[in-house]
């Protein structure tokens, strides 16, 4: 009989292969002609999107019968209680339609509400991490080198490298906390989805904060940031689950994350006064 850390290394292994796997069936349609649609909050989807979820949910019902599994396309099934597969099939759509090579695969396992294991996979890139909780972060790049994975170190927001996907993805409120904090950071970039925080796990990006969140789109991302020496959470420093809200907050130290969720907290940011 397996013993649990046995058992969590080997759906690791089997998240890390689907989650490749599924990035090929991606790539077959990548900047080749899509159909796109836009969903509900606005937001792109394609037929590609719902052809990786497909795969996705297919190979975990053939190996984990028993598990319930969450997805972006086709939401939740299973039974309650039930460990939950969380997957997003394309994370970044919009870099995927417009031939942008960032956008990934994301694969985590749920237990007790927490993720356990996560997988993020940038196909076009040929990059993946990956992480089980207790066993380390790992980066493995196009020519198939593993190597552990650890954030950058930097304590202080004045040196820190900041990501977020796009401003225009905050409300007023949201935007001028995003703004202040913009404002105490060295160096700011756009752009990223879920890379960000890869490159945050490997010590190339100190901090990234983003809003409009779902649970498929972050859950894969905590194993990785924890085990390679992060912190990631939501923006009341509350651990991200399958309950959280849409804000995130991920920085390369506790010392760090601790000074930007102060600054962002304030009540009164930029002359106006936020709502928290």
């Amino acid at each position: 009989m397996m013993s649990p850390t046995e058992v969590l290394d080997q759906e690791l292994d089997f998240a890390r292969e689907i989650a490749i796997s599924a990035g090929k069936v991606g790539l077959d349609w990548f900047r080749h002609p899509v159909t796109v649609g836009l969903k509900e909050d606005h937001s792109p989807v394609t037929e590609a999107d719902r052809a990786v979820e497909e795969y996705l949910r297919n190979r975990i019902h053939g190996s984990y019968p028993g598990h319930a599994i969450l997805g972006e396309e086709f939401g939740h099934e299973g039974a309650a209680g039930a460990p939950v597969w969380v997957v997003d099939p394309i994370d970044g759509t919009r870099s995927f339609i417009t031939g942008s090579p960032i956008w990934g695969t994301l694969v985590a396992l749920v237990r007790d509400n927490l993720p356990r294991l996560g997988v993020i996979h940038l196909p076009a890139m040929g990059e993946t991490w990956h992480a089980r909780r207790g066993g380390g972060a790992y980066f493995t790049g196009r020519a198939g080198d593993m190597q552990p994975c650890r954030t950058s170190g930097c304590r202080k927001l004045s040196e820190a490298r900041f990501y977020t996907t796009s401003p225009d993805y905050f409300d007023k409120d949201e935007h001028r906390r995003f703004t202040a904090l913009s404002r105490a950071v060295a160096v700011l970039r756009y752009g990223g989805d879920c890379y960000s925080y890869g490159l945050l796990a490997s010590g190339h990006v100190d901090l990234v904060m983003e809003t409009q969140l779902q649970p498929y789109d972050f859950l894969a991302l905590v194993p990785v940031i924890e085990e390679a020496g992060g912190v990631i959470t939501d923006w009341q420093g509350r651990r991200l689950g399958l309950v959280s809200g849409c804000q995130v907050l991920a920085a390369a130290t506790p010392e760090l994350h601790a000074e930007a969720l102060s600054l962002i907290s304030a009540r009164d940011i930029g002359g106006g006064h936020v709502a928290g």
